[in-house]
């Protein structure tokens, strides 16, 4: 099997637990937007906010590194792996302590009075047990076991999708149905499980017994390891390549995430006519969702790139390897911006199910666009990852760190949560390009920089050119146009490239 095909075949069973895992969870989207108000759903999206900057902190850099010293010539993979999980076990238990004694502290910085601390409570314990697996799942990807971390990670979802499932939809319509309804019956069950009083508490739960349940399923590789007491000579080369990796997690959390910390401390009282800023978040964070999709692909990628790109690196055409694998999916990536950006109009509602969130349907272009760029610089990075200059990936995160809290304060208070959209944009842009800037001096790649380019400034046109069509015609020719766009630009690309690369092979 070629390298390509090889790392398209794990790209692919990745997927299978990101992406239909994922879109499992997606379909959550309009069950919460039918069930919960904007406000009750801007906790949620709030405090996973705040999941997202701890998560880095709980695992600081450690799965990075665990790839990078395994890969090394004469390294005892499984002593490495007992003393990195060790440490992880270690600092994942105080952590997941500390985080629950301020629980009221954290609430409070969402603006949420008293009542809900266990919101807090049972989000320390999700960062823990999420902490504590992340090192299994990396030795389940090191040994290319991608089918029974795919089976894991699906089964986690799968029993959070469920439980979202009863306690969200089935728990409230049977205690709610009349005496006549065959779900009646349910009613004694349901109560001695149910708490109505616990609202969006519900999805935090569920996720906490689907951490849970993937703690229990890595049985084999916890249990397959001795823990070792922290050995400071061990650890400190450990650590002096997993910390800068840690404050780039923390900086690239700032650019994924603070928008939506930001957004109910910046934004004018009254900005959005009956919508409190709390409930602008809730809205903000539901069509965030909408560009899922994206993030999907990139996640999936990233699964397999990362070992692939480490198994890579001594292998002498490894640069035209890694230009290849950014071209091409930086063309997969334009089409699935063209194609969502281009039928929102019947793919909002779908998921959207009250009318206050479709308000905020403007901004998904911006972040599947901004999305695509994020993607590009995960692709770029793998320089300063081969060359052991971790802390350039620092510089550059923190860079765009610095550059989306100022455009945060400038432009939330005059676009609100578009202007948020645009920061991230921006963001992500100016990270990929100082990636690539950095990377032609200290690790050069023949990236096709320019004709890539070329294909996003189309593709780009064909969005604004398409959204204005699509508004002046009617109902079905607009769906009509929004379909064929974007398979004219994946033909397009066809034609082009697939005879670029013919001529190659000739």
């Amino acid at each position: 099997m070629s390298i390509a095909k090889k790392l398209a075949s794990q790209t692919a069973i990745y997927g299978v637990s990101s992406i239909v895992g994922r879109v499992l969870s997606y379909l959550l989207v309009p069950i919460y937007t039918a069930h919960f108000a904007a406000a009750e759903y801007g906790i949620v999206t709030g405090l996973y906010a705040y999941v997202s900057f701890l998560n880095v902190v709980f695992t600081y850099g450690l799965e990075t590194t665990f790839f990078r010293f395994a890969n090394r010539p004469g390294q005892d993979r499984r002593e490495l792996y007992n003393r990195t999980l060790s440490l992880l076990l270690l600092s994942s238990v105080v952590l997941t302590l500390l985080l629950a004694l301020l629980a009221r502290p954290l609430l409070g910085l969402l603006d949420l009075p008293p009542g809900h601390e266990e919101y807090a409570r049972w989000v320390a314990l999700i960062l823990g047990f999420d902490a504590i697996a992340a090192l299994p799942f990396a030795r389940l990807r090191l040994e290319n076991k991608a089918r029974k971390f795919a089976a894991i990670r699906l089964t986690n979802i799968l029993l959070y999708v469920g439980l979202n499932l009863f306690f969200v939809v089935l728990c409230p319509y049977v205690m709610q149905s009349s005496s006549t309804n065959l779900l009646a019956g349910l009613r004694p069950l349901v109560a001695a499980v149910y708490n109505p009083s616990l609202g969006v508490g519900y999805v935090f739960l569920s996720n906490l017994a689907a951490s849970a349940l993937t703690l229990l399923l890595l049985g084999r590789e916890l249990l397959d390891f001795r823990f070792r007491w922290p050995d400071l000579s061990f650890l400190r080369p450990l650590l002096a390549y997993a910390l800068p990796l840690m404050l780039m997690g923390l900086a690239g959390m700032v650019n994924e995430t603070l928008d939506r910390i930001l957004l109910p401390r910046w934004l004018p009282e009254n900005f959005y006519p009956g919508l409190s800023r709390l409930g602008a978040v809730g809205v903000y964070g539901a069509c965030y969702k909408l560009s899922i999709f994206m993030s999907l692909v990139i996640q999936a990628f990233r699964y397999a790139a990362e070992p692939f790109f480490f198994s890579q690196s001594t292998e002498k055409n490894s640069p035209a390897t890694f230009a290849l694998v950014l071209k091409w999916f930086t063309l997969c990536c334009a089409f699935i911006f063209v194609g969502i950006s281009l039928n929102l109009s019947w793919v909002g509602p779908l998921f959207l199910r009250r009318p206050v969130y479709l308000t905020g349907l403007d901004v998904v272009p911006i972040l599947l666009l901004a999305n695509l760029f994020l993607g590009v610089y995960y692709n770029l990075s793998v320089w300063f990852k081969l060359t052991d200059k971790t802390y350039y990936g620092t510089y550059i995160g923190a860079a765009g760190a610095v550059l989306t809290i100022a455009l945060n304060f400038v432009l939330i208070p005059v676009l609100g949560y578009t202007g948020s959209a645009w920061a991230t944009l921006a963001c992500y842009f100016l990270m990929a390009a100082l990636c690539w800037w950095l990377g032609e001096r200290h690790f050069p790649v023949p990236y096709p920089v320019g004709r890539l380019l070329l294909w996003l400034l189309g593709a780009v046109s064909l969005v604004v050119a398409g959204q204005a069509g699509i508004q002046a015609l009617p109902a079905p020719a607009g769906y009509a146009v929004g379909l064929l766009l974007p398979l004219l630009f994946l033909g397009l690309v066809y034609v082009v490239e697939g005879r670029q690369l013919r001529r190659a092979r000739g």
